[in-house]
């Protein structure tokens, strides 16, 4: 049975490239970000059920994050409802990796482990963490969302102290080698236990 790292962090922290390091390290990753897109897909175990509760969420026969956003933006009801749908199909997808995994340690990359309650399914939690300039700096750099946006954002995820409270690690982003050695020191930690 492999142990079971819950990794997470707020947007823009580098959470990604914090999966890859562990990844580099010999730990095996699970993406949530991932399978979402997975079950969103053209096929995908989120399609049908989603195509039912909102027929226009559906283009090519894949679901549209984008239409789904204009969804959610002017039905508040919305969001439930596809959370409702999707975060059993996202646990199953997940529990399929971990049946599969052979590796000594893998990583679960979950942005809402905290607010789905997934902790309580992983044997230890990390969390990434950058100070909120540097953050913002990074997520604005990127193009892709306004300040509007991206503040919108934070307001929907649980502040990132409440994060680092409840984490039993902490993996400082700010840059690559600082990183590195933390996701360093917390596999032999990790392994130690082991």
């Amino acid at each position: 049975m492999s142990f079971k790292l819950g990794l997470t962090g707020s947007i823009g922290m580098g959470k990604s490239t914090t999966a890859g390091l562990f990844a580099e390290e010999g730990a095996e990753i699970w993406d949530a970000d991932a399978a979402v897109h997975r079950l969103y897909a053209a096929g995908g175990a989120a399609v049908a059920p989603i195509a039912e509760a909102f027929p226009e969420a559906l283009a090519d026969g894949a679901v549209s994050r984008d239409a789904l956003r204009r969804i959610i933006a002017t039905r508040p009801e919305a969001l439930k409802i596809i959370e409702g749908i999707v975060h059993p199909l996202v646990r199953a997808d997940r529990d399929a990796f971990a049946d599969k995994s052979r590796a000594e340690i893998t990583v679960y990359d979950i942005p809402l482990l905290f607010e789905t309650g997934a902790q309580s399914e992983m044997d230890m939690t990390a969390c990434v963490y950058v100070p909120y300039e540097e953050q913002r700096r990074r997520v604005l750099e990127r193009g892709t969302m306004s300040a509007a946006d991206f503040e919108h954002i934070l307001d929907k995820q649980m502040p990132i102290q409440d994060k680092l409270d409840r984490a039993d690690f902490t993996i400082r982003t700010t840059d690559l080698e600082t990183a590195r050695a933390d996701v360093h020191t917390v596999l032999e930690e990790i392994r130690k236990r082991l």
